[in-house]
This record gives structure tokens, C-alpha cells and sequence, in this order.
């Protein structure tokens, strides 16, 4: 199963995400932004190849559905309520991440 994270800027919440996930057997894994000044940005070349689409916000649901109304429409997007308040790899996060995933895998 492909696995996509997105946050805003693909700097923290994402890529941790995509880090937590990335040595598994079972998923393939990717990360990226919703931003302009995303590291890696959102596209439909990325929402096409996901089976699951893990936004950390609903803002950032409310942008891809903006973005790529003709695609987003045919993918699950979980919210998962997540918000900007960490760094890269925080262990809090790590936990809040693995939580929320966990009943979608």
C-alpha cells in the first residue's frame, strides 16, 4: 500500500511521518507539503500514486480537494489532527503519529 504524509511545508510533521513508516514491508511511503515554499510539494503525480493520503490538518485536506478537485475526490484523505507544534523526529510526535495512523494500516 502507498502511504502519503502531508503537512505545509514538508519540514517536520511529514517527513517524520515518512521516516516512521519508510522501512516497512507492507508500505511504500512519501512525504510532502501543501506550501509553495514546501520542501517537496504536493502534486497530482503523488496524489495518484498514493492508496492513502494522511493530511495533518484539515486545512491541508481543504488544499489538495482545492488544488485537485478531478483526482482527490477518488482518495481516502484521514485527517489526523495534528498540529505545527513540533520538530522533526520529537518523540511526542512519533507517538501522536504511530496513535493516529495505526487503525488505517
Amino acid at each position: 500500500m502507498n502511504l502519503l504524509f502531508v503537512c505545509s511545508r514538508n519540514q517536520w510533521r511529514s517527513p517524520t511521518a515518512e521516516a516512521i513508516f519508510k522501512n516497512s514491508q507492507e508500505h511504500q511511503v512519501q512525504s510532502a507539503g501543501t506550501e509553495p515554499s514546501a520542501r517537496i510539494k504536493i502534486s497530482e503525480k503523488l496524489i495518484n500514486w498514493s492508496d492513502i493520503i494522511f493530511v495533518m490538518e484539515k486545512k491541508h485536506k481543504q488544499r489538495i480537494d482545492q488544488r485537485f478537485a478531478s483526482i482527490s475526490n477518488e482518495k481516502e484523505i484521514i485527517i489526523l489532527d495534528i498540529p505545527d507544534d513540533y520538530q522533526f523526529m520529537d518523540e511526542e510526535l512519533i507517538e501522536l503519529i504511530k496513535i493516529a495512523v495505526s487503525p488505517y494500516l
